[in-house]
């Protein structure tokens, strides 16, 4: 038995190497998948993949709908009522046209076969072309019995101070307070005051010598006097007083 063990280590012995001198010996082998630990991630690689990979292109954000023309099989009459009904101001046919996308002269024709019915009818509101647009009003015949209602017994006229100082603003618009008192004889910023709060004038910038304030009218004033533009106004020249030409020109010395 002792000769037995003697012997194998004497053969382990004669083949023994150190380390190195193996490892140089050996031929060497490139690493596979199969020599990587169970449950070890190579942090270099996903580095390396990560910046790699492309980035995910972002996606186009839903633009918003465009809105959609009034189809054919809907009555633009009615179209045209239900957006008169709740406008503040006249509508040109200008941008009706442009909302519903139909045809300048379809709206047009339909604007007129409305007002035209409710003439027929003998309805108490009426759709009138004024200031430059179509908008519903009460019938001229009935406009008593509203102001009554609105009003509740108080007077509604202008004065005749406020009347004469309106109409210098129309007919002189852009124009400051100074050269209206001047044209009138007396203080307007009671008056203009006012206008202002009637919406019938407002501010429109400043005068660039004085840097007064200029008023001009309103589209307010358009509807109650029933014109489209302040260009249909009548001529004045014929009622102006002799001396308004020279109290302008003291005023611009």
């Amino acid at each position: 038995m002792t000769e037995h063990l003697e012997g194998s280590l004497d053969r382990d012995l004669a083949t023994w190497k150190m380390p190195g001198a193996r490892t140089e010996a050996e031929p060497l082998r490139a690493d596979t998948p199969a020599d990587e630990p169970v449950g070890d991630v190579d942090e270099y690689a996903a580095a390396l993949a990560t910046e790699a990979a492309p980035e995910p292109e972002a996606e186009d954000e839903p633009e918003d709908a465009a809105p959609s023309p009034v189809p054919e099989d809907v009555d633009l009459g009615a179209v045209l009522e239900a957006i008169l009904m709740i406008a503040e101001e006249p509508l040109s046919e200008e941008f009706l046209s442009s909302v519903l996308e139909r045809p300048r002269s379809q709206v047009r024709e339909t604007l007129g076969r409305l007002s035209a019915e409710y003439t027929g009818d003998g309805r108490g509101f009426d759709l009138r072309r004024q200031a430059g647009g179509w908008r519903f009003y009460t019938r001229a015949d009935y406009a008593r019995f509203v102001e009554r209602f609105v009003t509740d017994g108080a007077s509604a006229r202008l004065t005749k101070a406020a009347l004469e100082t309106l109409a210098v603003v129309a007919y002189r618009q852009p124009v400051t307070r100074g050269r209206i008192s001047a044209i009138r004889g007396v203080n307007c910023d009671g008056v203009i005051r006012t206008l202002l709060a009637r919406g019938l004038v407002e501010e429109c910038g400043t005068d660039p010598d004085s840097t007064a304030t200029l008023y001009r009218t309103t589209t307010l004033f358009l509807e109650k006097i029933g014109l489209d533009s302040v260009d249909q106004l009548p001529e004045l020249a014929p009622f102006l007083p002799d001396d308004v030409t020279d109290i302008e020109e003291d005023e611009q010395r």
